[in-house]
């Protein structure tokens, strides 16, 4: 069975995307029983440093599984303290990623050709975390993803972001990959005030059915596992934080089971 591949982008940075990730994933890994697979691919590492790896320590990661084909998806995944979940982790050789490969014909779809090595190990979920910006990175991730999720912070600005990101996703679907599409909109750091509910109006505005049903507010048990290398189910699960990020991670189960359906 191939799997579900839902890659959290936004091209802005501080839009709470690798929270999003690695609490959506270990959701799907704990509670739906799935075996889940988080690529991290930014060069912060935050991803697999948020489920306690240290990530310096680490002879491979994400970079060295794409530019050298000695190099196997069991050389770089590592196991974490959630049933189900594993991590490909990254870290700052990331940075060369783009260099590395410059004279590659095919460095936009690295990514996507590792994407086999991972259905033949069994996973049943991909959860990709992006940087935040557009490269070839990036291109790699929406070549190999089916779905973008995207975080929005409720700013003004952020309006602007999304409208590019959602163009962006609708020139790589008509070119090169027609499978992916934008199954949420996520609303992040959300603080009620008259410019963030503007914010929310026009999101649902703009993407009608696609959007979270209610936003990820500024929260502190999200911030505190964090720092602490642990999920929000693992740290505070009755926390409010926990509800906010499990109704994210429900609203993420229910776009995919909306798009089998159709």
């Amino acid at each position: 069975m191939t799997p579900r591949r839902i890659a959290f982008i936004n091209e802005k940075g501080g839009t709470c995307k690798t929270t999003l990730a690695v609490n959506t994933a270990a959701w799907f890994a704990q509670k739906r029983g799935l075996r889940v697979l988080l690529v991290d691919l930014d060069t912060q590492g935050h991803a697999g440093k948020s489920l306690g790896i240290d990530v310096r320590a680490l002879p491979t990661n994400v970079f060295h599984w794409l530019t050298n084909t000695n190099v196997c998806l069991a050389d770089v995944v590592r196991t974490t303290a959630v049933p189900n979940l594993s991590v490909v982790p990254s870290y700052k050789q990331m940075a060369n990623f783009p260099l590395q490969v410059a004279n590659q014909v095919d460095r936009d779809t690295l990514l996507r050709v590792r994407m086999a090595e991972v259905e033949q190990a069994g996973y049943e979920l991909v959860v990709f975390d992006s940087p935040p910006s557009l490269g070839l990175t990036t291109t790699n991730i929406l070549l190999a993803a089916t779905e973008v999720v995207v975080p929005v912070a409720t700013t003004y600005l952020s309006l602007d972001g999304c409208a590019e990101m959602s163009e962006t996703v609708r020139r790589v679907s008509e070119k090169d990959n027609q499978a992916l599409y934008i199954s949420l909109v996520v609303p992040t750091l959300y603080r009620k005030t008259a410019l963030a509910d503007e914010v929310l109006e026009k999101l649902a505005r703009y993407f009608p059915g696609r959007m979270a049903r209610q936003p990820l507010a500024l929260n502190v048990a999200i911030d505190e596992a964090q720092s602490h290398g642990k999920t929000i189910w693992e740290y505070a699960p009755w926390s409010r934080g926990a509800t906010l990020l499990q109704s994210v991670a429900e609203d993420v189960d229910a776009a995919g089971r909306h798009a089998a359906a159709r």
